[in-house]
């Protein structure tokens, strides 16, 4: 165990208190690691949002069973308060809570507190060691940024005089998903731009935006590429659209060479098709170019391989695993870009990373999934029930008009194949990608509703088997935050382009601050689908070409909307391990999953099917799901389906996107 983490479990003996009140306005008990080594000790920890839903909980699940006698669903609750004020407590709290207050200006003495706040608290761990190995004196702001910039992120502004250590740097940061704050980063640009070698450049947006700087490198290598000789396949000015010029590159350089092909490879980085031999460029450039379909299989080869090598441990976190996602949905959506003929010989391949990647999570999320719920969204949302919460927070910092597309069933591999649909039908798009947890059971009627109430579904255990109660929830949780009724739009079933201008007539209420969109043509493909999910590719590529996708986004944006875009689920190939026959025992029948509300009926599954049971503290006490182990399903025996609600990476981990312009279209 890390001094970081023995620090502050060094607040919580467990023999003092079962009830501990945690004053922590910069959610320090709010990492992974510490939930987990708090958990693992038997203390659960809630955060104090809502004071009646909290009274519930702690009425019903844990003081009455204490009273009882009984240790409840743990043996210790600490109330987490994301305020330094406890004094505003009901009073039966403040009599019965042992409190600790927790501060990381107390935490960080020598670094600025004003500094280290702005830090993720996934870097806390490395910087209390360096301030404990490193920091000789107390430092101002400009020192700890230098401090933080060199000790967590291996940054240094004032050595990087040549391009291609500027380079080499962002490579390496926005690879590794190591963004470096904002704070960091206008630090280091104020730095950079005395230098004429960068005089030219938009550091600030090559720092700050990935997606920025992935279409910049992108644009920059076709160019590479052209004046190598190497005729591409379309015009880097229209695929550039509007964005600025493209900078020089130096990839030849081995520091950035070496990074360019490792994103080549997982998909960062798309190789460009090309027409004729790619004779004017050197044997390591070849990575990023398609010259035949051939080519495009060895990268897909490649790609599983590699990440076979390095799938997440038991101890990864959360971002691992949402890095992991989008790796292997650009593998994914490869594979299913390749004709069958080429596709057969890697298909096992593509597979043993699928399995090998959905056996390591099934043991990691019995470890951690309990510890995502209580994760704080102010960076992005963790889980899906979190992007309501994540959205009024945007909402506060300016953006007044809100638009939530659910693309009801999307699996990462399918937003990918959409990604790269627009990039050539609407170059001028930027997107912003990450990734959020679904719930468990990957099913609409528990996944879609957490995701538009903000809840979990225990909270809305009484329409946890319809979705009926979505426009209700979604309208409710916007009133909350200080909306009308009539301010907040709910609409679903949108499939076609001519629904559209249906959108666009209620988009044009100037009222409208906050609108939910569900569009179900890919569920209703997966639900449809014969030929798996390769077939659901071609009708997904089929749907794109409808222009669909670009037009309701150029709605939303040109309306003067924010644009983010997630799913409830994903979606997963699997086989049949045989039928459930087990009458109307089953309250929710789905494919993947079977949802009891009888402990007795739900422990009767015959010894030959392949099902497990995984306790899931979020769903109502009495929502007992089972789940088909490994990538099967309870439909005859090997039976090929498309379906979802089991835990797989396909299915849990979906994208969540920020949809924009580019930077010179507003």
């Amino acid at each position: 165990m890390s001094r970081w983490i023995e620090r502050i479990l060094k607040e919580f003996p467990p023999e003092l208190s079962r009830f501990w009140i945690a004053a922590d306005p910069d959610d320090v008990l709010l990492d992974e690691q510490i939930l987990a080594s708090l958990r693992s000790r038997g203390f659960e920890v809630l955060p104090f949002e809502d004071s009646v839903g909290f009274r519930t909980d702690y009425e019903e699940r844990y003081r009455a069973a204490w009273d009882r006698g009984d240790s409840g669903p743990s043996e210790a609750l600490v109330l987490h308060l994301r305020s330094g004020v406890i004094d505003d407590l009901p009073w039966d709290y403040l009599r019965d809570g042992r409190r600790v207050s927790l501060s990381l200006a107390d935490l960080f003495p020598k670094l600025s507190y004003g500094v280290v706040r702005q830090i993720g608290s996934e870097h806390l761990e490395v910087l209390f060691d360096a301030q404990s190995k490193h920091a000789t004196q107390v430092l101002g702001d400009a020192g700890t940024k230098d401090f933080i910039l060199t000790h967590i992120f291996g940054v240094s502004p004032y050595l990087m005089s040549r391009p291609e250590a500027l380079w080499r740097d962002l490579l390496r940061l926005h690879f590794s998903d190591k963004m470096i704050p904002p704070v960091l980063a206008s630090h280091v640009v104020s730095v950079l731009e005395g230098q004429s070698a960068f005089k030219d450049l938009p550091l600030g947006k090559l720092f700050s935006s990935k997606a920025y700087f992935l279409t910049v490198v992108q644009d920059a290598w076709e160019r590479f590429l052209t004046r190598n000789g190497v005729t591409c396949s379309r015009s880097v000015d229209t695929a550039r659209g509007v964005h600025e010029a493209a900078p020089d590159i130096p990839f030849e350089h081995p520091d950035v060479r070496v990074l360019a092909d490792s994103m080549f490879l997982d998909g960062t980085l798309h190789p460009v098709a090309i027409e004729g031999r790619p004779t004017g460029i050197p044997d390591w450039a070849k990575v990023g170019v398609v010259e035949d379909p051939d080519a495009l299989a060895k990268l897909v080869e490649e790609g599983a391989s590699r990440l076979s090598g390095s799938l997440p441990g038991a101890d990864a976190s959360y971002r691992d695993w949402a890095q992991l996602s989008r790796r292997l949905g650009e593998v994914i959506s490869r594979f299913h870009g390749l004709a069958p003929a080429r596709a057969e010989p890697v298909g096992q391949k593509v597979l043993d990373v699928q399995t090998a990647a959905d056996a390591r999570l099934r043991e990691w999320v019995t470890a951690h999934y309990a510890d995502l719920p209580s994760l704080p969204a102010a960076k992005g949302p963790v889980m899906v029930h979190h992007v309501p919460r994540f959205l009024s927070l945007r909402r506060d910092a300016g953006e007044a008009r809100l638009a939530l597309l659910v693309f009801d069933g999307l699996a990462m591999d399918q937003w990918i194949q959409i990604r790269e649909s627009l990039a050539l039908r609407a170059p001028e798009l930027v997107f912003e990608e990450n990734a959020c947890f679904a719930w468990l059971p990957t099913l609409t009627s528990v996944s879609r509703q957490a995701l538009f109430s903000g809840m979990k579904p225990r909270e809305f255990a009484n329409s946890i088997e319809s979705t009926a109660q979505e426009p209700t929830l979604w309208s409710r949780f916007w009133q909350d935050q200080g909306l009308r009724t009539n301010e907040v739009l709910y609409r679903k079933g949108i499939k076609r382009t001519e629904q559209l201008s249906e959108i666009e007539m209620a988009i044009a209420d100037p009222t409208i601050k906050v609108a939910g969109i569900v569009v179900d043509t890919v569920d209703e493909i997966v639900h449809g689908a014969i030929f798996g999910k390769r077939g659901i590719a071609s009708q997904i590529s089929s749907w794109c070409e409808s222009g669909f996708v670009e037009r309701l986004f150029g709605t939303l944006l040109d309306g003067g909307f924010h644009v983010y875009l997630t799913a409830d689920h994903g979606n997963v190939d699997a086989v049949g391990i045989g039928r459930l026959n087990q009458g109307v025992a089953t309250e929710l029948r789905g494919e993947r999953v079977r949802a009891y509300r009888s402990e007795a009926i739900s422990a009767s599954t015959p010894d030959h099917i392949d099902a497990f049971r995984l306790d899931i503290g979020g769903l109502p006490s009495d929502f007992l799901p089972l789940f088909a182990g490994g990538r099967g399903a309870f439909v005859p025996c090997g039976e090929p389906i498309v379906s979802h609600g089991g835990l797989s990476v396909e299915e849990l981990i979906v994208p969540f996107i920020k949809v924009t312009y580019a930077s010179t279209k507003k």
